[in-house]
């Protein structure tokens, strides 16, 4: 991008993106920020219940009960938390994929929830594609 000054006229070359600033509008070179992305709660969730389980197997921390206590949780919540490591694997994969698009969830912790309540591995894939499938708007 180059920019050059005739008089009070300024040529510019290359791509311009129109922006707001206020209530004016204007042009600038630099192209908008896209939405933010981060990991899901769902994802981060996960992740923590695999790392507690890690200090427990390791002998970090006597058992859940503990690791409740020491992150300030009931042993209820910590107890919804670890059930996760018991979906199967390969939802588990996906899981620890997924992103927070512009602060929009792609996956609730209820349906994670009933996803871990699933007796067997093939009923929670199931209910995971379920899920996962987008949400059409009602007309």
């Amino acid at each position: 991008m180059s920019a050059t000054r005739r008089q009070d006229t300024q040529v510019v070359t290359g791509e311009l993106h129109r922006v707001r600033r206020g209530r004016g509008k204007g042009f600038t070179a630099e192209p908008p920020p896209g939405p933010s992305r981060q990991p899901a709660r769902v994802t981060v969730t996960l992740a923590l219940a695999h790392t507690i389980q890690r200090a427990i197997d390791r002998g970090r921390i006597r058992d859940q009960a503990e690791a409740a206590r020491r992150l300030g949780l009931t042993r209820a919540r910590l107890t919804q938390i670890m059930d996760l490591t018991l979906i199967a694997p390969d939802v588990q994969e996906e899981i620890l994929f997924l992103e927070a698009t512009g602060g929009v969830e792609p996956l609730s912790g209820n349906a994670l929830r009933d996803i871990v309540y699933r007796e067997t591995w093939m009923e929670q894939r199931h209910t995971f594609a379920l899920v996962r499938q987008p949400r059409r708007k009602a007309s």
